[in-house]
């Protein structure tokens, strides 16, 4: 079964997943839940209301999903052979439909009369302007994706496919927020603006703006035909060509505990991607810890870019002990469920 990540594969009831990463069972794939028709499933956020025609979804937030999955479809649960647990997924004999970002976005792109379409199209004009990229380095998520979208409240988000495409795209998006083109959304940012809950216990949501600046995939662009200020996103997705699934290497995953890390960062190459990895070299840890931990691996989409290779960090997450085919290693992982908001990947000043 061909998947990647962020591809949307369907359940008969018309639950919307997520694939999650890259690494699966041949037949199987690991998923978020993302939406849920009303049928099946309703929540009083009210901003979780999403419509398609005169049919209304649901979106769920955190780990909402997975609880949703677990109390009442326990049979969209694949075991996790390396870790010995259940987690949210799909067989492929489960999935009667999948959507693809690349190929939605070239569907979409011919839309007419959509006004937040039409913004869509150019904004990816002007990165193709000022780059070597093309229409095929790209997709499109979120609600313009399920076509849940409103030209009067919704986003654009994108995906950029490839290393050498991200960073090509980032160097775009540098030169349009010089020229005014775009605006980094938090250049004039806040604390005092959204998120408006904010709950991580261990990085303050000053520390967050920081970050997600330097990132430059988030964008805003103020749209005459719209009216109003739209943000912009840009995800990144392996290519096909890049994608390597760690699935049938990995013998054993051991789950040890809790741990804080000081770390600095060998390589970035593939922080973009969901999961980020970081190689690092521990410089500070447990010192029960007998084996160098070799790589931080985040599940977390707030901490997507978020160091840099050489810089100095701390890390709080769960230790791990790798065993693969050809060698064993310790990994510090960030992820959904319990003790969320306690972990941690952050530069040291």
């Amino acid at each position: 079964m061909r998947l990647r990540d962020r591809d949307s594969p369907i359940s008969q009831e018309g639950l919307i997943f997520r694939v999650y990463g890259y690494d699966h069972p041949e037949d199987s794939c690991f998923c978020d839940l993302e939406y849920a028709p009303e049928e099946v499933y309703t929540s009083g956020i009210q901003k979780s209301v999403r419509t398609l025609g005169n049919r209304r979804f649901f979106k769920f937030y955190f780990d909402e999903g997975l609880k949703f999955v677990h109390n009442h479809f326990p049979e969209y649960q694949v075991f996790h052979k390396h870790l010995r647990e259940m987690l949210v997924g799909l067989r492929e004999d489960q999935i009667i439909q999948v959507v693809r970002p690349d190929e939605r976005l070239k569907e979409i792109l011919i839309s007419k009369e959509d006004p937040l379409i039409e913004e869509l199209n150019q904004v990816l004009e002007l990165v193709l302007e000022i780059s070597s990229l093309d229409l095929g380095d790209f997709g499109v998520f979120g609600s313009i994706f399920h076509g849940f979208h409103s030209p009067k409240f919704s986003d654009i988000d994108l995906i950029v496919y490839g290393k050498r495409e991200l960073k090509e795209l980032r160097e775009a998006l540098k030169s349009l927020y010089s020229e005014n083109l775009l605006s980094n959304e938090f250049d004039d940012w806040t604390v005092e603006m959204p998120p408006l809950h904010w709950n991580f216990s261990n990085y303050s949501k000053k520390e967050y703006g920081w970050h997600q600046k330097r990132k430059l995939i988030y964008a805003t662009r103020m749209s005459k035909r719209l009216g109003r200020r739209v943000k912009i996103e840009f995800e990144p997705v392996r290519r096909w060509d890049e994608i390597r699934n760690e699935y049938e290497e990995t013998l054993k995953i051991e789950k040890i505990g809790t741990i804080e890390a000081t770390v600095k960062v060998i390589s970035d190459e593939d922080s973009g991607f969901m999961p980020s990895v970081y190689s690092v070299e521990a410089l500070r840890t447990d010192p029960n810890v007998a084996q160098g931990v070799e790589r931080v691996v985040s599940y977390m989409e707030e901490f997507r870019l978020q160091l840099e290779t050489g810089e100095i960090a701390q890390v709080i997450g769960r230790l791990e002990k790798v065993e693969m085919k050809n060698r064993c290693f310790n990994q510090i992982t960030l992820s959904q469920g319990e003790g969320y908001f306690e972990q941690i990947i952050k530069l040291i000043n």
